[in-house]
């Protein structure tokens, strides 16, 4: 996908050199295409790891996307430095009044603590109330998994004994459902999380639909309300091979004693490079989440479609 982001940031180098194709802004301009709007409300700390994350996979079709980013304007990030902030993202106040035909809402480091105690959890909660009627289709991972179920639905997290913390084997629960084309029948997906949702509590709501899961200890995976196109991610299949080694080196260095990452080294060994098990499956749930929930539904006027759905 020719994906269009801004002139300098510093994720287009890194996308470049791994021969995705990128579409500055002056290239895109030229061309006569109204491309898929995404906006990306990035809650991680240090964004260009996420941005480079992302942009890979969206990046990853024909199809030509526009990216907005914005951060949370009630808590200001301390691991990424202002003028960056300045230059690539916004605020949502800055971008309420658009329509997109897609958003990603990330996760972040404060699963540990009650949603409403979260600095930022009324800005979000905006967020979400408002993508109802201005974003076609919602792409939550991970924490913004949680807290969607949570705000959308009064679907609870709940602390694990141990922190869920590895590559875990999953497997389709519905047949014929478009997000999961080409999936095989069992697929591998990183975790790291210190809390989980309830199956149980996810069946109760009969909007809901749980996709994909896991066996062991990882739980839901893909949770979905198709009429609203909402979908809820409790993984991480856009981690980089590395993400889970620098995980565990970090929480090693600081001395917590953290379990090795199941299924990620050979033979449980650090010394040793991780193996990627996860990489088609992150490329097959993007692409289908882009081309058959935004692209092929949306129309070429975007404030066409929000009428309908005001109505």
């Amino acid at each position: 996908m020719p994906i269009k982001i801004p002139n300098a940031l510093p994720a287009a180098h890194i996308l470049e050199s791994e021969n995705l194709f990128v579409m500055d802004a002056d290239r895109a301009y030229s061309q006569d295409i109204r491309p898929l709007k995404i906006l990306i409300l990035n809650l991680m700390p240090i964004k260009y790891i996420t941005e480079t994350q992302l942009l890979r996979l969206l990046g990853n079709s024909p199809l030509q996307v526009e990216v907005d980013f914005i951060y949370t304007e009630t808590y200001v990030p301390s691991h990424t430095p202002s003028d960056y902030l300045a230059q690539f993202y916004g605020t949502f106040d800055e971008v309420r009044h658009k329509k997109y035909d897609g958003m990603i809402i990330t996760g972040a480091p404060v699963e540990n603590m009650e949603f409403e105690e979260v600095a930022y959890w009324d800005e979000v909660a905006e967020i979400m109330e408002w993508s109802k009627t201005h974003v076609y289709s919602t792409f939550h991972i991970c924490w913004g998994a949680q807290a969607g179920l949570y705000y959308h639905y009064g679907i609870p997290k709940y602390p694990v004994p141990e922190k869920i913390f590895g590559v875990f084997k999953h497997h389709t629960c519905v047949a014929h459902e478009r997000l999961l084309r080409g999936f095989d029948d069992e697929f591998y997906v990183p975790h790291s999380r210190h809390t989980e949702e309830h199956k149980e509590d996810i069946l109760k709501v009969p909007e809901l639909t749980i996709l994909a899961e896991s066996d062991e200890e990882a739980g839901p995976y893909i949770i979905a309300n198709l009429a609203k196109r909402q979908f809820f991610i409790t993984g991480h299949a856009e981690y980089d091979p590395t993400t889970l080694k620098q995980e565990y080196d970090r929480d090693l260095k600081a001395g917590m004693n953290p379990n090795i990452p199941s299924n990620y080294y050979p033979d449980d060994d650090p010394s040793r490079p991780p193996i990627v098990r996860w990489r088609s499956v992150a490329h097959l749930l993007f692409a289908n989440w882009l081309n058959y929930y935004v692209y092929q539904e949306t129309p070429y006027e975007l404030d066409e479609l929000y009428k309908e759905m005001d109505d």
